[in-house]
């Protein structure tokens, strides 16, 4: 029995990778389940991560993606205020179903769309670093009867899949992320160009009051 046990039991490995530029990224999470001579057809397999105050996930723009089955997630809180800067904002929680992947059967994967908050002006660097940690992987298998042994309970308040409403159970998997750690480079501005900044923004705005002021004096109807 031991043996079998061990069979089943093999590191999960997870892989999460930033693609695009600047500030409007796709964060995509790919997962290899370790699970040996079982079918896994029948499970629900979910990224469970935090996102720091630095980065954020559009409700609107998601709820967009949902409506035409691109993707599926929960986001804790699910109101956002997209228009905070990263140090008035505060951490988000995200469940992320993934899809399985045609090429492997014991691999599913993810998109998420993430934008990047912005910063203080920064002394000597023009980016931020924002630092996103490795998921925690959850499999529920609400269709089946796959062995668990090498699993532990997560205590998550989520469906398996758009199909159920009520939770069910879901399993945290031990696993082998590819990088602890992966980083977001955010642009920033200069303290040094505060003053510059802002007088351009007032002879900008200087500028175009003056020429709505004149096109409404010289088209506008007044009776």
């Amino acid at each position: 029995v031991t043996l079998d046990v061990q069979a089943i039991c093999q590191d999960t490995t997870l892989t999460q990778e930033l693609l695009k530029e600047g500030f409007h990224r796709d964060l995509l999470v790919k997962v290899e389940l370790g699970v040996v001579g079982e079918d896994v057809g029948g499970c629900a397999v979910a990224a469970r991560t935090f996102l720091p105050p630095g980065v954020y996930v559009d409700p609107y723009e998601l709820a967009s993606l949902q409506q035409h089955n691109l993707t599926k997630a929960v986001l804790i809180p699910d109101v956002i205020d997209v228009e905070a800067p990263e140090y008035l904002a505060t951490d988000l929680l995200v469940l992320l179903y993934m899809e399985p992947d045609r090429r492997c059967s014991r691999c599913f994967r993810a998109a998420l769309p993430v934008h990047g908050r912005y910063h203080r002006p920064a002394e000597d660097s023009e980016e931020a670093l924002i630092v996103l940690k490795s998921p925690e992987v959850l499999v529920c298998c609400c269709d089946n009867r796959l062995s668990t042994e090498c699993w532990k309970s997560a205590e998550v308040e989520a469906p398996c899949s758009g199909k159920n409403i009520s939770p069910c159970q879901w399993y945290s998997v031990r696993h082998k992320p590819t990088y602890e750690e992966l980083v977001l480079q955010v642009p920033v501005g200069l303290r040094q160009h505060s003053s510059l900044v802002c007088v351009v923004t007032l002879l900008a705005t200087v500028l175009c009051s003056s020429l709505i002021l004149a096109a409404v004096c010289k088209y506008g109807h007044f009776s």
